[in-house]
């Protein structure tokens, strides 16, 4: 039996689409499951629209997911002198033939199907043509000699038993007038070449592997197993597409959404093991199988995302935690100064516990890395002349405790709730203002204790200044 060898075929045409990466995901997952190989194919054929820096981001994003390919990537371009052979040699043995219809009478043959209301199939019209009656002057395509009679049955490791008539698949394209081989004949021969046991992909390459089956059939060659897994529609139930906003690695990355984070959810996006949610890496190799793919469509939830990602940051140990919020403060926000750094290490306990992405853990955490206080200007506002009472009061106190600690800083706010007959907002708010600039935040205690009580002082002696 042959070891199991699955692929990822993308096309650098554009980013990772987040269904892509999914699809990548399930592969590599099956593969590892079965103690096989995983391998990266870049379909770079389509030269106008590759471009090397799609494929960079490609390969880039799939190790941020911890998915790493065997071998190296295969590059179906440098292919196409094998893909034009074979469609020779289907022409030879009677599988394809010469067409020699122009690009307007097909495009004539789409609009009369369009207007019966029926799906275009070519009309086969150059197929039982012997080459002696065939034009001289037109450089034609040629086409696969598609079954017309019976029936074909794909057994889909997801979808099941799935039948159709072969009348309904056309005589496609295998090689284009000016030689360059279309996607279905290039697909099939790679794959054969690369060995393949099994092709997991999205539900749309369906009529794809129908085609795809013939040419293995028409050359005997060993069939690969197939597995359609459902799309991923957006939350209101539609097709996801690269124009849909969340629908790229750079869309979750840029936020600080954690690899490990995205990679539970897709997982989980259309495969299920019993009620479990939270699986390591470890686990998720171990666990995964096709028979837990659904057979309808996911629907993309940005909420959920956030709420996973929340989830594993609350559960992250500081330090790596740390490298992760570095890392992604370098690439998207301020990078953070090595004088910094300690302190944010030991404000992470806190930080993270009121964070469901880095980005927000930047922004609790922006009165730690400016030393000079930007105040949110609505918030300024709330600074009125009984709030600087009990700022004044509140900084008098804590100058004179001994033991800067949780216990004596509540002490002296209780202290003050009860002197300014108000309540904890009462005493917090202006605090947390002076201290961050805003409002809103992490626990005024921690505030305080991250800052330490000399910064503590020197910020809220600004508040008779001209800027509060």
């Amino acid at each position: 039996m042959k070891k199991v060898a699955t692929r990822f075929a993308p096309s650098p045409t554009g980013p990772l689409h987040i269904g892509g990466l999914r699809t990548a995901l399930f592969n590599w997952l099956y593969s590892k499951n079965k103690s096989g190989k995983f391998y990266l194919r870049i379909e770079d054929t389509d030269k106008e629209r590759s471009k090397e820096e799609h494929k960079i981001q490609i390969i880039n994003s799939l190790k941020w997911m911890g998915i790493e390919h065997d071998g190296e990537e295969y590059i179906q371009s440098e292919m196409i002198g094998e893909h034009v052979a074979i469609a020779k040699r289907l022409l030879e043995n009677g599988n394809a033939y010469k067409c020699y219809c122009s690009a307007e009478e097909i495009e004539e043959q789409k609009k009369r199907a369009k207007q019966k209301k029926i799906p275009y199939v070519y009309n086969r019209k150059w197929r039982d043509i012997s080459e002696d009656q065939t034009p001289k002057n037109i450089k034609p395509v040629i086409r696969f000699k598609s079954k017309i009679n019976g029936t074909s049955l794909l057994k889909d490791l997801v979808q099941g038993n799935v039948e159709i008539e072969n009348n309904t698949i056309e005589d496609f394209v295998i090689l284009r007038n000016d030689e360059t081989p279309t996607y279905n004949l290039s697909a099939s021969v790679d794959d054969h070449n690369m060995e393949m046991t099994h092709i997991i992909r999205g539900d749309d390459h369906k009529i794809n592997t129908f085609k795809q089956i013939q040419i293995y059939e028409a050359l005997g060659w060993d069939i690969p197993k197939f597995a359609h897994i459902p799309l991923i529609h957006t939350i209101d139930g539609k097709k996801l597409s690269k124009r849909d906003n969340a629908s790229t690695l750079e869309d979750y990355s840029k936020i600080g959404i954690l690899p490990e984070s995205l990679r539970n959810y897709l997982l989980r996006l259309g495969w299920s093991y019993k009620d479990k949610e939270i699986f390591d890496l470890d686990e998720s190799i171990k666990l995964f199988n096709l028979e837990g793919i659904g057979k309808s469509p996911s629907k993309l939830d940005m909420s959920r995302i956030l709420s996973m990602n929340e989830y594993y940051i609350k559960n992250s140990e500081e330090n790596i935690l740390y490298k992760k919020l570095k890392e992604y403060c370098e690439i998207y926000k301020d990078k953070i100064e090595e004088e910094k750094e300690n302190t944010m290490k030991n404000s992470l306990k806190f930080l993270k516990n009121k964070a469901k992405t880095l980005e927000d853990i930047f922004n609790n955490s922006k009165y730690l890395l400016n030393d000079k206080v930007i105040f949110n200007d609505s918030d300024k506002k709330l600074i009125n002349d009984e709030a600087k009472k009990i700022i004044h009061l509140f900084k008098e106190k804590i100058s004179k405790i001994d033991v800067f600690d949780r216990e004596n800083l509540e002490q002296i706010v209780n202290g003050l709730i009860k002197l300014k007959n108000t309540n904890f907002k009462g005493v917090g708010q202006p605090l947390r203002i002076m201290l961050t600039g805003s409002k809103f935040g992490p626990g005024i205690y921690d505030i305080i204790l991250s800052l330490g009580k000399k910064e503590v002082i020197k910020r809220l002696g600004n508040v008779g200044q001209d800027n509060i």
